[in-house]
Order: structure tokens, then sequence, then C-alpha cells
């Protein structure tokens, strides 16, 4: 361990370092690119090798679908041959399969016939917005379109003024599916409404934005101690007892990845918004400080997927995406924070990833690794997403004031 005070300069501005994270950045893409495109529409997921897990007639989900499109949005501002049609291929899937044009919203998978889980979910229109929004910033024709119907919808079928968040799930025809509120589809939405108004300068996106993390963060995380809990009811209180078989999306517990994830949002959104509120850094260092304290395996490294709510690890498997969302929080804190915790945070955090994460035989990220970070596939059957993996690794190439997408707008030619 490299002594406190001894941290000067941060890796995030040394050329080495900086050059090594492109160089990953452009790994992915190179492993994704061509790769994960369905040439009937959509895209595949992959298996280690980067070969398509099914090409029967897959159902596409459509948070891979949105987040391909952000990815390549991203691609394409920075200058990479090809990206622009990664980003087509996505929005016309998105708008011409998941869009349901009967009932308005967009199906959660679809398929070469149409819908193959016809539910409106949250989590997924979230991305959509934040889809819609990275394509309008290098002027995609679809975008405006996208970006003005996935906002009604949100405004119209999701969003409950009298809490500041939105609802979770409806059936195709918009029945509530009732008794639960999510706290991860709220989190992802916060992104994408930042995202929003960095697109189109319009603040109720902002103010959206605002609202839901006050609610989940200043509100409910504070009562918590900064842990961020996952499910609620419908009127906000958390529910420990909750279960799903789903635990991709709905873990049991608390998820450390998300408080890390929150951290990295709490102090861009601090930004976005004029430096307004001040509990933002206090309560984005207070989540990075539990994260680290109860979330990481001292022992062999790497974040627990969850605990219970006595902190006693419960799903032990390590994941890639707290291990990516955790680099981005770090390069936040560094920026507005400081203090050496955060920069030995961020060179712990890497030098793990550098360790066990990266497929050096075939390309991309392990998604799962097993408690002694042995590559499994309990939860991820595969390499389905390039999404947390690529910002991670783009994330500290600039400054730590906005999406990506406004970043490298802003100083693309500083790389």
């Amino acid at each position: 361990m490299i002594a406190a005070g001894k941290l000067s300069p941060h890796w995030a501005d040394r050329p080495y370092h900086r050059h090594w994270l492109l160089a990953e950045a452009e790994g992915l893409m190179d492993f994704f690119q061509a790769r994960a495109i369905n040439p009937k529409g959509g895209f595949y997921d992959l298996d280690r090798a980067g070969a398509p897990l099914s090409t029967d007639n897959p159902a596409r989900g459509i948070h891979a679908s949105a987040r391909m499109v952000h990815c390549f949005a991203i691609a394409d501002l920075l200058g990479r041959p090809g990206a622009a049609d990664v980003v087509d291929h996505g929005m016309r899937y998105l708008w011409e399969k998941h869009r349901d044009v009967k009932n308005g919203g967009y199906f959660w998978q679809a398929n070469d016939e149409g819908a193959a889980d016809a539910s409106k979910q949250g989590y997924g229109h979230a991305f959509v917005l934040l889809a819609a929004s990275s394509a309008k910033v290098i002027g995609h024709p679809l975008a405006d379109r996208m970006l003005a119907d996935i906002t009604e919808v949100i405004e119209t079928k999701f969003w409950e003024e009298r809490h500041g968040a939105i609802a979770e799930e409806f059936s195709e025809d918009w029945q509530p599916v009732a008794g639960y509120r999510g706290q991860n589809s709220n989190m992802h939405l916060t992104e994408s409404l930042m995202a929003a108004f960095e697109a189109t300068g319009e603040s109720h996106y902002l103010k959206k934005a605002e609202r839901i993390a006050d609610l989940l963060i200043n509100r409910r995380a504070r009562e918590e101690g900064f842990r961020v809990a996952e499910h609620f009811s419908e009127e906000w209180v958390v529910d420990r007892n909750y279960y799903h078989p789903n635990e991709m999306f709905r873990p049991a517990g608390t998820t450390p990845g998300h408080w890390l994830e929150w951290a990295r949002l709490l102090l861009q959104l601090y930004t976005l918004g004029g430096k307004a509120h001040a509990w933002m850094p206090e309560a984005a260092t207070a989540l990075f400080e539990r994260s680290m304290t109860l979330g990481w395996d001292k022992d062999k490294g790497g974040f627990f997927y969850t605990l219970d709510w006595q902190d006693v690890p419960e799903k032990k498997s390590k994941l890639w995406w707290p291990m990516c969302e955790a680099a981005g929080a770090a390069h936040f804190l560094n920026a507005h924070v400081g203090g050496s915790f955060h920069e030995d945070s961020y060179r712990k955090i890497w030098s793990v990833i550098e360790k066990s994460f990266i497929d050096r035989d075939h390309g991309g990220w392990f998604e799962e690794l097993t408690e002694d970070l042995v590559p499994a596939n309990t939860l991820f059957p595969g390499k389905g997403d390039i999404y947390h993996a690529f910002q991670a690794c783009l994330i500290p190439l600039f400054p730590a004031d906005g999406s990506l997408t406004k970043v490298i707008q802003e100083n693309g030619a500083k790389l």
C-alpha cells in the first residue's frame, strides 16, 4: 500500500495511464462493434469468445439495444469509424421493433416478429431516453422524434409527481403492476435525465433528476446510514424482505455497486445544477466510503454483489459492473472532493480489474467472477454488454462535470 500523501499526481493525469485506458476502451469497441450486430436487427448477446449466444431469433432486451446506441454515439464523438452505423442500426430497432405503435411505450424485449415480452418497464424506458439523448448529440435523424416520444411516455405514464420518482412496471396496455417501486430504474433514469438536459438544455429533465436523487439518497439512503435500499412499497417505504427470482435486476438485500453508481451520478448532478445542493458531495463521499468499507473484499479484492441488512456479504459473486462504477466514482471524487483515500481506491480498483476482469485471451471483460475471482456464469451467460466497462475506461480521461457525450463534445480534442 502506498502511504497517504504519496499519491500525487493522480493516475488519471498520467500519460501512460491515460493511454492504457484508451487502449482498453478501443479493445472493447473492437470486441463488440462487428460481432454484436444482428443483421436482422438489434444486437446479439455474446459468449466468452465473442460468438452469438443464439442466432435463432433471440429476444433482444431493450436496455441492451439502447446501451449500444449510447456507447457507439460516444465512439462516434471520439472519431471511431463505423460507430455511426451501429447507432443507426440500434435506433432503427428501438423505433421499429421495441416501440409499441398501438399502445405507446416500448416493449421490454423484442424479436423478429415484434414483442417477445410486451411489458413496459421503467428500467427499459430510462435507457431509451439515454439512447435518444446520445443520438441527438451526434445528429441522428430519429433522435428528436424518439426523444419527444419517450419524454411524453415517461411524463404521462411513469412519473409520479407526488413522490418525485417513477413507477416500475405496466402491462402492454398500461395496466399497473401493483405493489412495488424500485431504486434501480430510478437511478438509471437520473442518469438519462441528465443526458437529456445536456442534449436539449431543457431544465425539466434536470429538475426530475434532482427530485429522484433527493428521494432515494438525501432521504431514504441517509435514513439507512447511506446504504442504498433497492426495493420499496408503492409509498416508497423500504421493503427489507423483498425477493424476486431475477437476481440480475432485483437482488435481495443491498447492492454496493449501486452506492458507487450513485456517488458518481450525484457529483455530476451537483455540477449540472450549479452546485446548488450542498448535500450531494457529502452524500457521494459517504456512499463511496460505505461501499469500500462494507462491500469490498479486503482479502481477495472486488465487490461482493449483495449484502444483507446486517452488512454481511450475501451473494459473494464479484461482478464487473460494480468495479466499473467504482472507478468512475473514484475519479469524480478525486475531482470534487480530493483526498488520498479516493486516489488509493482508484488505483486498487483498476489493479483488480486488470488482474482479474479483463479477458486477455478472447477480448472483452468477464462479467462475473466467483468470490475467488474465477470466471463464472451463474447470473450472466457471456459478454452481453459494453456499457459499464466502456464508460469506466473513458470517464477518467475527461473532466468530471457531465455525461461522456457532453464532456467529449467539449474536450475531445484534448484527449
